[in-house]
């Protein structure tokens, strides 16, 4: 290049330099420049605000789905009621989707399925049946109750508690006792009472308190096992304690400090029980341990279950009745029907209540039935013949026994 004059400037020469190098240099420098950006442009894409805040998205689509189904898991397992779980299925679509998966429905609580009688449709029968399948064991016990006693699917209703059973229920294995003591679903040679005792004495195994007095009165009364009144007493007290421990274990039991010490025998007329402390305490007059009677400790009942709750709202819907000339447990708490006539033993005092059970027999005596028991001089039936009385069918203390119908 020349200047005006025409004189040449003079050329630069850059000592030593390589082009190479400068061009390598200037590649390289913008590559991390390239990368840069993109790195910027991941961690702009992670920030909650870009992502979540800015866009309107939420939080739990990224949760993985084993994440979700056992934190359904734990509220179903937790739920106090119907609406507890209901409230999660219309939260969102996934939601509703997860919440039926049977690793959440066979944990769901037997609140969970306390559904109540006027509410019964398909829908709840339905729900039920998916719980069921999935495995809940307090599922297959409530709908095999309901199925067996208010819908008299005999079959399916027994096929399902003994389902339960067989996963060491013990509601269910107590059921199906009552239920071969009793001869349910069938005639009264159908009682199997051998069976009856085997299946109690699992439940007991299992810490049932009513299958533990349940088969602590069959051995005093050498009722389908062979008599042992040492043991069955044994098993009575067993029972007892058991109900006072899980009394005072509850926090909010509302029991007054040491009111279950405080025990008045009920001065019964026609107290003709054999053996019992009880008895031997009412004939002197005197004080003695509430551990020790029939019936326990002075106690608040203990919490209904649902299917017992829906079996008692159901028939009560239908006039109190379960059918022409058949009648409820007299126990608030059970709800069972007869399933034929005459099934129920009555109180073989009064003959003014039933029971399908000892155990039921002595919860009623406890909170009712001691404060109304008046002794007649003869029962009549409802087709006006008289019924016999099997004396040693009862086995309660203060007179309060049960004859066969």
């Amino acid at each position: 290049m020349r200047t005006r004059r025409g004189v040449c400037y003079p050329r630069m020469d850059f000592c030593g330099v390589d082009k190479r190098a400068v061009k390598r240099a200037k590649r390289d420098f913008a590559a991390s420049t390239a990368s840069a950006e993109s790195l910027a442009g991941k961690r702009q894409r992670l920030s909650p605000e870009t992502e979540y805040g800015n866009d309107g998205g939420d939080m739990f689509d990224g949760l993985p789905d084993d994440l979700v189904l056992s934190i359904l898991a734990k509220l179903s397992s937790s739920a106090s009621s119907p609406s507890d779980f209901i409230n999660v299925l219309i939260t969102c679509k996934r939601f509703n989707c997860l919440a039926l998966n049977p690793q959440v429905l066979a944990k769901a609580s037997q609140k969970t399925f306390a559904i109540k009688a006027k509410n019964w449709s398909e829908s709840g029968h339905r729900f039920l049946k998916l719980c069921a399948d999935a495995g809940n064991v307090e599922a297959c016990y409530t709908l095999g109750m309901i199925r067996f006693y208010c819908l008299q699917n005999r079959g399916s209703g027994a096929s399902l508690m003994a389902k339960a059973a067989i996963s060491s229920h013990a509601p269910s294995l107590y059921s199906l006792a009552v239920i071969q003591f009793n001869g349910s679903g069938g005639s009264k040679s159908d009682k199997d009472l051998r069976a009856g005792v085997a299946l109690c004495a699992r439940a007991a195994f299992l810490g049932h308190i009513d299958a533990l007095r349940e088969l602590g009165h069959c051995l005093q009364d050498g009722y389908g096992v062979r008599q042992n009144i040492a043991e069955g007493r044994r098993f009575l007290v067993q029972a007892n304690a058991r109900e006072l421990a899980a009394v005072l274990s509850n926090p909010n039991n509302g029991l007054a400090t040491r009111a279950w010490l405080t025990w008045n025998p009920h001065a019964h007329p026609n107290n003709h029980h054999r053996g019992s402390a009880t008895a031997a305490v009412a004939a002197g007059g005197g004080p003695g341990c509430p551990l020790l009677s029939d019936f326990g400790c002075n106690v608040p009942a203990p919490e209904v279950h649902p299917a017992s709750m829906f079996m008692a709202e159901w028939f009560a819907a239908k006039g109190g009745a379960p059918g022409s000339g058949l009648r409820l447990c007299s126990h608030f708490g059970c709800g069972r029907p007869e399933t034929r006539k005459h099934e129920f033993r009555r109180c073989s005092v009064c003959g003014t209540v039933n029971y399908c059970s000892r155990a039921c027999q002595a919860l009623d005596w406890k909170l009712r039935h001691k404060a109304e028991c008046a002794p007649v001089e003869r029962w009549v039936e409802e087709d006006g013949e008289g019924m016999d009385v099997d004396g040693g069918g009862g086995g309660e203390g203060n007179g309060d026994g049960m004859g066969d119908s």
